[in-house]
């Protein structure tokens, strides 16, 4: 019998929606054992998000300043197989509840020497997240095998509109009328994700301890979008430099930080609007000119599990 262990924390519900769609086939496998480990904050972050609440999160989100999570009952035997960690991304960054876990002594006891599949529900960026996610569980001794990222499937000039609105207003859309698209994963994507769970299903009651060879590749687990290369750098930088001068100002509710917030948010959307788009023209220009370095950052951003999806049909 092999034990696998699902950590996970979904503030919409709709990272708990991939997750179940993903462990679905590994429940209905009679040689393999389930256990879920909800991550739960002591005080909920509330949704939907009061605006002034939500951006004064992303300073101690970026600096991985937690919140204090619930106790982590860990189970009598905490030797598992396999562990699949769910999470959302946060300002370019693991959610908040999700990092405070990865802090936790607990953390070490269930991650250490054990394979590690990541699964991402966001809006679109989560390469940063993700290489963050990569030094907090090297830093476990655990080992990271595969990842499994959903995004929005919206062109990002109406997920810029969508995703806020769902996260301010609690509704997913569609907006204006119909012209932008509902926010978030689509229903189809989410239960595609079955196909994973079932490769899992085939390949994890023979598989050997110790071994961290991809169980994933070439079922369509990441897509890379080049123009977003650039602008995630360029868009972690400025969060860690404005997170900074925020935290110098003092605890959310202090009324300097109240007011360069607003100055940070004015940036923010700036930002979004002009040098997130510029840098896709430019990289889209240069592609021709940087070939080879684009496919080496194309392949390392999508390691283990790769963009590969020569077994998609089969497994649908």
């Amino acid at each position: 019998m092999k034990r696998v262990l699902v950590v996970h924390y979904s503030q919409t519900g709709q990272l708990s929606d991939i997750l179940r769609s993903t462990v679905a086939p590994l429940e209905a496998a009679p040689d393999i054992e389930v256990t879920w480990l909800p991550i739960e904050p002591v005080t909920p972050y509330p949704f939907p998000w009061p605006a002034g609440f939500f951006f004064n999160t992303f300073p101690e989100t970026v600096y991985e300043d937690v919140d204090p999570i619930k106790p982590i009952a860990l189970p009598a035997n905490s030797d598992f197989d396999l562990v699949i960690l769910g999470y959302s991304v946060w300002f370019l960054s693991p959610a908040k509840p999700i990092t405070a876990f990865l802090q936790s002594p607990e953390a070490k006891t269930l991650l250490a020497g054990k394979p590690v599949i990541t699964v991402i529900g966001c809006r679109n960026m989560w390469l940063s997240a993700q290489e963050r996610m990569k030094e907090q569980l090297s830093a476990l001794g655990a080992h990271l095998i595969d990842n499994v990222v959903l995004t929005d499937s919206a062109h990002s000039a109406f997920t810029f509109i969508s995703t806020p609105a769902w996260m301010l207003t609690g509704k997913k859309g569609p907006f204006l009328g119909g012209v932008v698209p509902e926010a978030g994963v689509s229903q189809e994507d989410i239960a595609g994700c079955a196909r994973f769970g079932e490769a899992i299903a085939a390949k994890l009651p023979t598989r050997s301890k110790g071994d961290t060879a991809p169980m994933l590749s070439e079922l369509g687990a990441v897509s890379i979008f080049e123009g977003l290369m650039s602008s995630e750098k360029v868009a972690r930088k400025s969060f860690l430099i404005w997170g900074r001068l925020l935290r110098a100002c003092g605890k959310p509710g202090n009324p300097l930080r109240g007011a360069v917030l607003v100055l940070y948010v004015a940036f923010l959307f700036t930002l979004i609007c002009t040098v997130v788009p510029l840098l896709a023209v430019i990289k889209s220009l240069i592609k021709p000119l940087a070939k080879a370095s684009i496919a080496r950052q194309r392949a390392y951003y999508a390691e283990p599990s790769g963009e590969g999806r020569a077994l998609l049909g089969a497994a649908q």
